[in-house]
């Protein structure tokens, strides 16, 4: 959760704002998605942590008790199962902070969400 300040105009400011325990584990899946999407631009939009290519590639944000990875993850149903125990009521899931954080699965995550934008972006440039 971000302590009551300014808000963040990046990701490092974000991460800075965020509570110390919170803190390893948001570097470590921007690390986990700039491995996988160097390309991707890093944003804040809603608030919160995001990476832009071919659209938002995912957002991620600090909360009380949990990381919190948006959008819900669909279209893959091996992936979608894998990400069920962590799901939330709206599909975003929730990866509580006093397990260990799952980043095999962000990494399949991210490369899923890489996938569905390339797609995106053909489709459009065959219309």
């Amino acid at each position: 959760m971000l302590k009551k300040t300014k808000l963040p105009e990046n990701i490092d400011d974000y991460i800075a704002a965020s509570a110390p325990e919170a803190r390893p584990l948001l570097r470590e899946i921007r690390r986990v998605v700039r491995a996988i999407a160097p390309d991707a631009e890093e944003v804040i939009s809603y608030r919160m942590p995001a990476f832009k290519q071919n659209g938002i590639l995912l957002y991620f944000a600090a909360f009380k008790a949990h990381i919190g990875l948006f959008p819900p993850v669909s279209g893959d149903a091996r992936l979608v199962a894998a990400a069920q125990p962590y799901a939330g009521p709206k599909g975003n899931l929730r990866f509580p902070m006093d397990r260990p954080m799952p980043y095999a699965l962000i990494r399949r995550i991210v490369r899923h969400r890489l996938k569905e934008g390339r797609a995106r972006v053909a489709a459009r440039k065959r219309r």
